[in-house]
């Protein structure tokens, strides 16, 4: 089990950042959903941000778009979580080069289709 930071999570159930926090749920990780609205993620507590976790996180699955993520790009390396997966639509080359230097391993993957192939 790792604890996996969401970011961008939507309780939309049509979004796939929603289908990811409930697949990484059902897959036995314990999830934090973040999201500045805070709505509760189909029960789920969403933080506003990394820094109200308050817990060690494993991986941060990003569903967000550059413009969204790189003025997060500090908060996200200070968390100092293993790996940083970039699902399709959330890449950010500034993100990667400054996770990389960091020695925070970076992924450029889909998370649903991690999970279902057993690669997670």
């Amino acid at each position: 089990m790792e604890n996996v930071a969401v970011m961008g999570a939507s309780s939309n159930p049509e979004r796939y950042s929603f289908k990811a926090v409930k697949l990484l749920e059902e897959y036995g990780h314990k999830v934090f959903p973040v999201h500045p609205s805070k709505h509760p993620i189909d029960g789920t507590t969403c933080y506003g941000c990394l820094e109200e976790i308050g817990e060690k996180i494993d991986t941060i699955t990003l569903y967000l778009g550059p413009r969204n993520s790189t003025p997060l790009i500090d908060e996200i390396i200070s968390t100092r979580p293993g790996r940083i997966i970039m699902n399709p639509g959330a890449e950010n080359d500034e993100l990667k080069q400054r996770c990389e230097q960091a020695g925070i391993e970076v992924q450029e993957a889909c998370t649903l289709v991690l999970l279902k192939t057993n690669q997670f």
